[in-house]
């Protein structure tokens, strides 16, 4: 069983391998409330998963190390894991898709794993690894369906309650639901008046759902670009939990999501992964009352694809009215070009693009269009400059 004693001991064992990651004050994110961010972005491997993959490794007997360890996993489980394993001298194995990230699969090679690419996704890669775990006798680290894992993903409860001894919320990322569990176990433990919530993607609300219901649910499919937490179904052990000790679950969206990440970057100087962000971005968004509280938000992981760190980016400036475009409706005749562009720069505004075109068929034969793409303060900024062009008499006919 979970107990206190376990986490502890966890907490013990793990001084050797991970690091004790800071909590800082991040005054911008909600301005009703004292925020403060839990970095395990910052860990080793920049996750948090290499607490419980440590743990369950630690705790294997002399003859299962000797056989080696196998997990599933397209991020940052497989390299907790491998990390895990090699500091403890114990071959480990990862099966991955084939479509894995090519960063992701160097990244787990580096800590020192074997890898078994699958034809196919994620759950082909997981049916693997239970048949190869038969055939060669490995132990499975299950990401967090598991006690052990679940106590090693406790401790960061401990580090958050003697840091930050008088928090009032600690809000958590929930995917298949280990971290959580493992948080509001030990803060519940230790002082029940602390509240802990879960986060989830909306694309992804699978514990969410469960709790909601009250049963275990799986969802038809995930589509997410928080994908560290984009499980389908959560475990039954980790569902318990949470039913016993967590608060509530709330769900953000991509776009929130985005504005969170872009967040972290801008004034906290912090790469947050999308998983890592939807605390922040709870709190940013108020989906929890934390008005007048000190809140722990966890930061989970960092290991974001910088592929896609740009799209996610543009999309956190737009939710944020960082950025904003125009169609405007003019006659095509000199000067009207300047007279928009004086307008704009009167009001602050930047002008980053502009596309003229003639006007569509049906339209007023000397008309045509200007899409202009704009990067703007906020969205009051975008309404004083989208006054302003129409006191001037300029038709806006979309933006976004």
């Amino acid at each position: 069983m979970l107990t206190l004693d376990k986490i502890y001991h966890a907490s013990f064992v793990l001084k050797k391998i991970i690091r004790t990651t800071d909590i800082i004050l991040a005054p911008n994110i909600n301005l009703g409330s004292e925020i403060h961010l839990k970095t395990e972005n910052l860990q080793v491997t920049g996750s948090f998963k290499v607490r419980g993959a440590a743990y369950k490794i630690s705790q294997l007997t002399d003859s299962e190390k000797e056989k080696g360890v196998i997990a599933c996993s397209a991020g940052n489980h497989a390299q907790g894991v491998a990390l895990a394993a090699t500091k403890t001298g114990i071959k480990s194995l990862i099966c991955l898709p084939d479509g894995a990230p090519i960063s992701k699969v160097e990244a787990t090679k580096k800590y020192g794993a074997d890898i078994c690419l699958v034809e196919g996704v994620y759950d082909d890669a997981y049916n693997k690894a239970l048949e190869l775990k038969e055939e060669k006798g490995y132990t499975f680290i299950h990401p967090f369906n598991d006690e052990d894992v679940i106590a090693g993903q406790g401790t960061i409860g401990l580090e958050i309650l003697e840091q930050l001894p008088d928090v009032d919320v600690v809000i958590v990322p929930v995917g298949g639901g280990g971290l959580i569990s493992g948080i509001a176990y030990t803060i519940k433990a230790l002082n029940p008046k602390v509240k802990v919530y879960g986060v989830q993607a909306a694309g992804a609300p699978s514990m969410f759902n469960s709790i909601r219901d009250g049963k275990l649910e799986c969802l038809d499919h995930v589509s997410t670009i928080a994908d560290g937490i984009a499980v389908k179904e959560p475990g039954d052990l980790t569902f318990d939990i949470c039913q016993k000790y967590v608060d509530g679950i709330v769900t953000v969206s991509e776009d929130e999501i985005a504005a969170a990440i872009l967040e972290l970057i801008e004034h906290q100087k912090l790469i947050a992964e999308g998983a890592g962000a939807v605390s922040v971005a709870a709190a940013m968004f108020n989906k929890i009352d934390i008005q007048g509280k000190k809140v722990c938000c966890l930061v989970s992981g960092g290991n974001i694809d910088v592929t896609i760190l740009s799209r996610v980016i543009k999309r956190g400036l737009l939710k944020s009215g960082r950025t904003y475009s125009l169609l405007i409706e003019l006659l095509d005749k000199p000067g009207q070009l300047k007279d928009v562009s004086r307008i704009i720069a009167d009001e602050g505004g930047n002008v980053i693009s502009v596309h003229h075109e003639r006007a569509s068929e049906g339209s007023d034969i000397n008309g045509c269009y200007l899409r202009i793409v704009l990067e703007t303060r906020n969205f009051e900024h975008i309404e004083a400059i989208k006054r302003a062009l129409t006191g001037a008499g300029f038709s806006i006919k979309s933006y976004y």
